[in-house]
């Protein structure tokens, strides 16, 4: 199960670039249900998301890269490209930092997961987070790739 909350980013938090940093490529094969392939550096995973905005299904399946590949010439849509900064913060929550490439250039989006519904119900935005798109359709990567 998926819990997570996605922000607008306001400005970027200072120092953000001595966190790891993931380059990731992904593009989507289905949208309903989601079903989405991804390269995390040297990763390669399938996902399969189940409906909802804020709490869904989630299941990540091991790729190879030539299976990523194949499954890439397929894909409806843009190819999505952006970096991403893994921010630890508090109770153990991490953010984690989106800052898109390409077509989605300019894009900055913050999201946190959590462990359960309580506390995401119970969760306080930090000072450099801006609107909660999480209910907003248009920014879930798979509407992106549209």
């Amino acid at each position: 199960m998926e819990i997570e909350r996605k922000y607008l980013v306001k400005r970027l938090p200072e120092c953000f670039s001595q966190y790891t940093c993931l380059e990731i490529e992904q593009a989507y094969l289905n949208r309903e249900p989601v079903i989405r392939i991804r390269k995390q550096n040297e990763d390669y995973i399938l996902t399969y998301k189940g409906s909802g905005m804020m709490v869904r299904e989630e299941y990540n399946l091991p790729l190879d890269k030539v299976s990523y590949e194949h499954l890439k010439e397929k894909a409806d849509g843009k190819i999505i490209r952006k970096k991403r900064y893994i921010i630890p913060i508090q109770d153990g929550l991490k953010v984690e930092l989106d800052i898109f490439e390409g077509a989605h250039q300019g894009i900055v989006l913050a999201e946190v997961e959590f462990p359960d519904k309580a506390a995401c119900d119970a969760f306080q935005p930090l000072d450099w987070f801006g609107e909660d798109v999480t209910m907003k359709e248009e920014y879930h990567n798979s509407n992106m790739s549209r």
